[in-house]
């Protein structure tokens, strides 16, 4: 109770100084807001639980807050100090009995890995078969949903500021998303999921569940063999070496989006490893949103109408996606943003992720799409929206940090040259039912 209190003291007052700092800006006054952007990051990244996870989301969305506090909530990592071993006995006992112990050969006292929602143990079971034990913390609902709202109020206080991109409909989609990903024996579905949809790509490995000693605060599924990302490229890696990590990474994500409907929202370099043929492991599927086949024929609308100048079918996709009442206008103004993410796509030769030398690019046109949204009255990005487009920034930048050098445009032309929407929501619809995928949380 008091560690809660504690908790609630810390983000408050955080949540508190935050907007009080941005309404004095907005106001003229004089404030240290760097510093105190700094200050809220080590408040943050010392939490478990969603606050970090929402700051991060909103820091990849343009114009979603100040720029100084963008800056510095990007580089929070999902890593937070981990349970004692004391903790996790009585954990362990509450998932799976005071045996539980007699259910493995060993289990590793120290964690091998500690997030935002939970920890990771290596064990062995008692046929030999080695695993990930994925634990959740402790009272995990009761601090997302405190989370949820202090962080709701932080949002909305800085919105009546400055509405140009009203975030509605994306705080919605991060309380579903966080919800769903308190749900272990979900996310042991997603790994049934990307196991049948990735099966024909060899350059990508996913571990299966072990489903009698998984629950919904206990996740155990095989453990992988990989190295870290970064770990790998301080070995300065040969450019072949490095373009396989980028293909595959290409295949986690975008095979399940373009045949499925389906996408991993979270393309932090902590949820992948690489293997020792430099093909990846796919870890971490807590955070997994399906698309109706109408959202992905927006996608491939919008690219078509890019490369043609289409305006009326760009029009159409986006209103597929769900951008309701958008002017002619705002919509030029999102294809400046569309075609800052397309452009590897659109050029049939091999190339860099980023070909502009300066690391700031993708901030500048950011900023200039905010200024040109808040010329033409704003914007409300959809829901279903938000996760595709963290998900291109946050690929877009693990394929600069990877330096690949790949041709994009054939790799995404493989994908979708034969692509049906009625197919896609047939084929996804089977796979739901094999996977025993339960239905979306709605928010």
């Amino acid at each position: 109770m008091f560690g809660e209190l504690r908790r609630m003291v810390r983000t408050s007052g955080a949540v508190g100084g935050i907007a009080a700092r941005i309404a004095g800006h907005k106001m003229g006054l004089r404030t240290s807001s760097a510093t105190h952007a700094g200050d809220l990051k080590s408040v943050l990244g010392s939490l478990k639980g969603p606050l970090m996870k929402g700051a991060q989301l909103l820091s990849t969305i343009p114009g979603a807050l100040p720029d100084e506090y963008a800056a510095e909530l990007a580089q929070l990592q999902a890593n937070a100090p981990p349970m004692g071993w004391s903790f996790v006995r009585r954990r362990m006992a509450a998932e799976l009995g005071r045996d539980w112990e007699r259910r493995f050969r060993s289990f590793e006292h120290e964690a091998a890995a500690a997030a935002s929602l939970g920890q990771v143990h290596r064990a062995v079971l008692p046929d030999g078969r080695r695993v990930a034990c994925k634990l959740q913390y402790p009272d995990m609902q009761a601090t997302v949903d405190s989370d949820l709202r202090q962080f709701r109020m932080a949002v909305g206080l800085y919105y009546r500021i400055d509405s140009t991109i009203k975030q509605d409909d994306v705080l919605v989609e991060l309380t579903a998303r966080l919800q769903e990903e308190l749900d272990y024996l979900r996310e042991a579905a997603n790994l049934r999921l990307y196991n049948l949809m990735l099966a024909e790509c060899s350059d990508v490995s996913i571990p299966m569940p072990v489903e009698d000693l998984t629950t919904r605060r206990l996740l155990v599924m095989d453990w992988l063999d990989g190295r870290g990302v970064q770990s790998v490229l301080d070995t300065d890696p040969a450019q072949e070496q490095r373009n396989a990590m980028a293909r595959a990474l290409f295949h986690a994500w975008y095979v399940p989006l373009y045949r499925n409907g389906v996408i991993h929202g979270d393309p932090h370099m902590g949820n992948f490893t690489v293997r020792s043929d430099y093909g990846l492991n796919l870890l971490d599927m807590g955070a997994i949103r399906i698309f109706p086949a109408r959202f992905v024929q927006g996608i491939i609308d919008l690219y078509r109408a890019l490369e043609t100048n289409d305006e009326d079918l760009a029009y159409h996709a986006y209103q597929a996606w769900g951008f309701t009442d958008m002017s002619r206008e705002t919509m030029r103004v999102l294809n400046e943003w569309a075609r800052f993410i397309y452009e590897p796509l659109m050029q049939d030769r091999v190339r860099a992720i980023q070909e502009n030398d300066d690391p700031q690019y993708g901030r500048v046109v950011a900023e200039r799409v905010y200024a040109g949204l808040k010329q033409t009255g704003g914007v409300r990005p959809p829901r279903e929206f938000v996760l595709v487009d963290r998900s291109a920034i946050g690929l877009g930048s693990v394929f600069l940090r990877l330096g690949a050098k790949l041709n994009w445009y054939r790799l995404f032309q493989e994908l979708i040259a034969d692509f049906d929407a009625a197919k896609l929501a047939a084929r996804q619809a089977d796979l739901m039912r094999q996977a025993r995928v339960p239905a979306p949380v709605e928010g």
